[in-house]
């Protein structure tokens, strides 16, 4: 993507639609300014994995990435943007957007999507060679499923930068209704009530089963000591 800039002095005043910009990597720091409506439009299509030739008048042109961009926290638009410059045919480290395709058999048994991590951190081989996602194939994932990293096809000359064995994506089992967790933390009490002897087993398992509740178990075990102490 072509875009066109003027170079700019600090804390100069800036004309009408035009926001700061620098673009800059170890050895080069460069001002100017960039059309706001332009670079919207062009940043919401290829993120920060688009590669932009921007051209400064009456200077050079040179190929940069969106390392960060300012907004307008009320309006959303853009008030100030950072470029890192990169070198054709040079490697560089990239964060590349983790997309999903197709409808995973656990999610069609009621199970959950969880996609843990959105971004994930390659190096591509030049940046002409970045891909703008990694798209996984979520359709034979089951419940207890999950991708790692290093499971994640990369396109040629790509690598990973980071743990191979970070997981991307899982698979997990349906939310609990409010009765069914309501159950599950009743079973839990029960069970550590049995184990420090307050109540029986037998005990335990009439609650389980409905027959009583839990405080009528309690409270003829509180009747019961209190008889046995008389």
């Amino acid at each position: 993507m072509e875009l066109n800039a003027k170079p700019r002095k600090s804390q100069e005043k800036l004309a009408e639609g035009m926001i700061p910009a620098v673009a800059y990597n170890k050895e080069n720091n460069v001002s100017f300014a960039i059309d706001k409506k332009a670079f919207d439009r062009a940043f919401r299509t290829q993120s920060t994995t688009g590669l932009f030739d921007i051209t400064v008048e009456g200077g050079e042109t040179f190929p940069a990435l969106v390392k960060a961009v300012q907004m307008d926290k009320r309006k959303r638009v853009p008030m100030h943007v950072d470029f890192y410059m990169v070198t054709y045919g040079e490697p560089v480290e990239v964060s590349v957007p983790v997309h999903t395709t197709g409808k995973s058999q656990g999610v069609v048994m009621g199970g959950l999507l969880d996609i843990v991590v959105h971004n994930l951190a390659i190096v591509a081989p030049g940046p002409r060679r970045i891909p703008q996602e990694l798209v996984i194939d979520v359709t034979k994932l089951v419940i207890g499923d999950h991708v790692t990293a290093g499971q994640i096809a990369l396109p040629e000359g790509c690598k990973l930068v980071g743990d191979a064995d970070q997981v991307v994506i899982s698979v997990l089992p349906p939310r609990l209704s409010d009765g069914e967790a309501a159950a599950e933390q009743e079973a839990a009490q029960v069970a550590g009530l049995v184990a420090a002897g307050e109540i029986t087993e037998s005990e335990a398992a009439a609650v389980l089963d409905g027959e009583v509740s839990l405080d009528e178990v309690k409270a003829s075990s509180e009747n019961a000591e209190s008889t046995e102490e008389a």
